[in-house]
């Protein structure tokens, strides 16, 4: 499998390289050159498979030749080594649990794949790469999670001082090793225009391989295609059009959710669930793709006002609007609103959200008002412990904290403060 650059101003490349480099010279995010749709069979049988067999015959197409097919087995192995479960709430609505990996994100998935890949990629290299990550949340506990120890990789996570949770800061902060954090006194929009920058700066590149471990990356990109499978593995006995609320902030998540359609996944529709940051909204309705400075919520993994991953949308949908306008709907909730939708959920069906899943919950609702015979699922990105603060005061029910969480809780704080891209550039080069 070979990638091209969506700028298509660079060379095509392989997926080593494409990892290995994360963006593209020209600026560009790299789609895979051919997407070849899985048999009918492979459906049709999917109850006899398990999610290890199902993630191999998925993904292999993408990463082939670059990593053998004994290697690619034991790094979904190890990849998916915690379960996907669906919950019900009702007939029409139920959720995805993405939170039971090490550090209870759905980004664990993509962060522990690609930390295996680019390991494997390494493993013979005597030269060091730097992984550079921009972070609203959990992508940055995720990779340190996912990187931590690996053999010739460093990782620079940035993060927006204030705006993340304090379990997920602490979840980035105290690992220490091979992981560094940088504290950006901005949003996550600042720290991902750093990360994009240092890409291009020819003094650092020169001197540096740095790599991006955002979903911008391929190989973090893709993995999540995964679980849009095994949801369908259980809920295709249902009988009822699935239809997926995302959600959304960069897009990764639903973007590969659309991957796995065009492998062949029998899927009805998507829902790009947008809190106060909604640029795709909008866009849906006016066709005016209109980036904006992102705004705080109490969803801040998706206060991103200039989603890296739409391009790769609208590739998939070969730029056309209506193609992709009657596959994806999308739907803004304020935090207003997300709390009433906690407290519902609470409430109403007994089952604790976090404050990203009430979002996907509400466009869950707000699809099914049109669409009354379709089954939603939301994705529940995150545990609802890692927004203690906002949970607990919605419910007014204390939380017990996971072990994986209760495990970052007393640990040292450990991270270095930046304002500007100067003081990213200083600190690569120290």
């Amino acid at each position: 499998m070979n990638y091209y650059s969506l700028n298509h101003k660079a060379p095509n490349t392989t997926f080593k390289d494409a990892v290995i480099k994360g963006l593209a010279p020209d600026k560009g995010l790299y789609f895979p050159e051919t997407i070849t749709p899985l048999p009918k069979s492979f459906f049709d049988n999917i109850d006899d498979l398990s999610y290890t067999e199902i993630a191999f015959e998925a993904i292999k197409q993408f990463v082939s030749p670059d990593i053998p097919k004994a290697v690619l087995k034991t790094i979904v192995e190890e990849t998916l080594s915690f379960d996907f479960p669906i919950v019900k709430l009702n007939d029409n609505i139920s959720t995805l649990e993405l939170f039971h990996g090490p550090t209870m994100a759905f980004k664990d998935v993509g962060a522990r794949f690609m930390a295996r890949c680019l390991g494997y990629f390494n493993k013979d290299n005597t030269n060091e790469i730097t992984v550079l990550v921009a972070t609203s949340g959990d992508t940055g506990g995720a990779v340190a999670n996912g990187f931590l120890g690996v053999k010739g990789v460093n990782v620079v996570i940035l993060y927006p001082s204030g705006k993340v949770s304090d379990i997920q800061e602490m979840q980035l902060t105290t690992l220490g090793q091979n992981i560094k954090a940088l504290e950006v006194d901005g949003v996550f929009d600042d720290c991902q225009d750093m990360v994009k920058r240092a890409f291009l700066d020819e003094e650092l590149t020169s001197k540096m391989q740095l790599t991006s471990a955002n979903s911008i990356n391929v190989a973090r990109w893709l993995p999540q295609l995964l679980y849009f499978i095994f949801a369908y593995k259980q809920l295709h006995k249902t009988h009822k059009e699935i239809v997926f609320s995302v959600p959304s902030g960069n897009f990764g998540n639903v973007c590969a959710g659309m991957m796995a359609q065009q492998l062949g996944l029998p899927i009805k529709h998507f829902i790009a669930s947008n809190n106060e940051n909604n640029v795709v909204t909008q866009y849906l309705k006016t066709e005016d793709y209109n980036p904006k400075p992102s705004v705080q919520t109490i969803s801040n993994a998706m206060d991103v006002g200039n989603p890296s991953n739409f391009i790769r949308i609208r590739e998939i949908y070969k730029n056309n609007f209506n193609t992709l306008k009657n596959n994806l709907s999308s739907y803004s909730f304020s935090d207003a609103e997300t709390k009433v939708a906690l407290k519902e959920i609470h409430d109403k069906y007994n089952y604790v959200a976090d404050p990203h899943g009430a979002v996907g919950y509400l466009g869950s609702k707000a699809y099914l008002e049109n669409n009354p015979n379709a089954h939603c699922v939301f994705l529940e990105t995150a545990h609802p412990t890692k927004f203690l603060d906002v949970v607990e005061d919605v419910i007014k029910e204390k939380q017990p904290l996971p072990e994986q969480i209760q495990s970052v809780m007393g640990k040292t704080k450990e991270a270095t403060k930046i304002s500007s891209y100067d003081g990213l550039k200083s600190f690569l080069l120290k």
